[in-house]
């Protein structure tokens, strides 16, 4: 099964709390933890890795925090986990490690099937827009 590790669920909420307000509003890290109840440190690890990549822009100061940079239909799901985890998902440790982390990949009966399941997760991820989730 695939699974989506904590910091891409809490980077999914971040950023579709921060969709969900008027274009320019700011949204602080502590709003978004206080919400959804979850921890602050970790929301803002997740906000740091979402502004590196030019999805959100963080505001400094007093009135500070973070807001979109772009239009939440124009932000691919896919574009976000990248910014969090550096990769998509994959269904099979081969395909993320490679040949050699598998003692069975030269006899293995499956991998063709999985390399076609992967490829329509990573087709969906690719093709759903943050205003689809928010």
């Amino acid at each position: 099964m695939v699974r989506l590790s904590k910091k891409v669920e809490y980077g999914l909420i971040a950023i579709g709390h921060i969709a969900t307000k008027p274009t320019g509003e700011i949204v602080t890290a502590k709003e978004i933890a206080d919400a959804y109840k979850i921890p602050y440190e970790l929301v803002a690890k997740v906000l740091q890795k979402l502004t590196k990549s030019g999805l959100i822009v963080s505001h400094q100061g007093v009135r500070g925090g973070y807001a979109l940079t772009r239009n939440p239909g124009d932000i691919p799901v896919s574009m976000i986990i990248n910014a969090i985890e550096g990769m998509q998902p994959v269904i099979a440790q081969c395909m993320s490690d490679g040949p050699e982390s598998c003692t069975v990949f030269t006899v293995c009966t499956i991998k063709s099937p999985l390399i076609k399941v992967q490829a329509n997760i990573e087709r969906a991820f690719s093709t759903m827009m943050l205003s689809e989730i928010v």
